[in-house]
């Protein structure tokens, strides 16, 4: 058994970004699936564990909970230092920070499955209709995100200068789930090229959703 526990789906992008953080900082966890389309998160087990009834949520060694994704890849980063997520320097923190909530804060909230569901019962909103949707906020945070990767000094291999990190890790996991709506990456050349380079590294590989033990 492993000291860690993390509740999780294997197609939810919050929940990639956690695995890849404890992938690339060679943590072993127990990995527990909760069936977000069939409604498993929000059994009363699940609830007793996370009141959110939401995923990713890491239990620690004593029992303490942690939720919200980023929350969770800060504290590990700040656990086990090596290889950091987040450069040494203020503002190349705040860099990262900024890159990463672009996606994290501004396009994965309205294109979650609570919100895309909302869509269809409350407004009676169909499949294209919610295709439509959730290209076009992708877009709106893409847009923006494309044109500051491809004129900062700051962008090296990766989101910010030669290792993965935080912008990464949101950055793959968004492009993850676009995929499922057919979202055109075309635009976004340099997004693009960030992300292949991500997907040749072991743990962004071992953490994909399609490697998981619930994957469909």
């Amino acid at each position: 058994m492993s000291d860690l526990v993390l509740h999780n789906y294997y197609r939810s992008s919050t929940s990639y970004r956690a695995r890849i953080a404890l992938e690339m900082k060679g943590l072993t966890y127990e990995y527990v699936p909760h069936h977000l389309r069939h409604g498993e998160h929000l059994e009363p087990a699940y609830l007793s564990v996370n009141p959110q009834g939401l995923v990713p949520a890491l239990i620690l060694s004593d029992g303490t909970l942690l939720t919200q994704s980023l929350a969770i890849i800060e504290y590990l980063d700040e656990t086990n230092p090596e290889p950091p997520l987040l450069p040494k320097d203020a503002l190349g923190r705040a860099r990262v920070r900024m890159l990463a909530q672009m996606i994290a804060c501004d396009i994965h909230p309205v294109n979650n499955l609570r919100v895309l569901t909302s869509l269809r019962t409350l407004f009676g909103a169909g499949d294209q209709d919610v295709v439509n949707w959730f290209r076009h906020w992708v877009n709106e945070g893409f847009q923006p995100l494309e044109k500051i990767l491809a004129s900062s000094d700051e962008t090296g291999t990766f989101c910010h200068g030669d290792a993965p990190g935080l912008a990464d890790i949101c950055l793959v996991a968004q492009i993850a789930s676009n995929a499922r709506f057919g979202v055109d990456l075309t635009p976004y050349p340099e997004i693009s090229r960030i992300h292949a380079t991500c997907m040749a590294l072991p743990a962004f590989q071992k953490a994909a959703p399609e490697n998981q033990i619930d994957a469909e």
